[in-house]
């Protein structure tokens, strides 16, 4: 299975997000990028890729205790950014940062725990994908109407093990499909 963990953003604040890509995707040259659907929008906490099924107990019993480890915690979406030359557009976050970069770092050690291979460490960083391109691409437009963009503040009260299937059908522009296979609240006794 191709697994991640996440936080997912509730409805309410997908919608508002949804109305910001909307006017994002009236700009010039928008055909050019991949925009992401809006079911796939999450902050990833850490990417483990292909995970064996007798690696995936571990990992979830794993996960499990680091959510209840993990306190509740405010967040929102707020501004954007790009990664490798265009490569990735992105709303970025505001909000306890530093709870949400805890429950990223604990939900990394989670799988190094399980025996889940995850490569060089690296300093995790908040965003959650709205467009890609093959190639690189000036988003600078983009970036800067999202400069004024911030949603409200909702609370985090779970982490979501989420399953990726990607296309198959060779169909261009056809999308992953993600599914939540686990979700495990935050701070709840255990």
């Amino acid at each position: 299975m191709r697994l991640f963990a996440a936080v997912l953003p509730p409805e309410d604040v997908a919608a508002s997000l949804a109305a910001e890509v909307a006017a994002l995707r009236k700009l010039p040259g928008a055909d050019r990028l991949r925009w992401t659907g809006r079911p796939g929008w999450h902050f990833t906490l850490a990417f483990y890729g292909e995970v064996d099924d007798d690696l995936a107990a571990g990992l979830s019993a794993r996960l499990e205790r680091a959510a209840h480890r993990t306190a509740p915690f405010g967040l929102a979406l707020r501004g954007g950014g790009q990664f490798g030359h265009g490569r990735a557009l992105w709303a970025g976050a505001d909000g306890d940062l530093a709870t949400l970069r805890l429950l990223a770092d604990r939900a990394e050690s989670a799988a190094r725990k399980a025996g889940v291979p995850m490569g060089q460490h690296r300093r995790y960083h908040p965003h959650l994908t709205l467009a890609r391109s093959r190639d690189a691409y000036d988003v600078r437009p983009y970036v800067d109407a999202l400069d004024d963009f911030t949603g409200h503040t909702w609370t985090v009260t779970d982490l979501a093990l989420v399953r990726s299937n990607l296309p198959r059908s060779g169909v261009p522009g056809e999308q992953p499909r993600y599914e939540a296979v686990a979700r495990w609240r935050l701070g709840a006794s255990g």
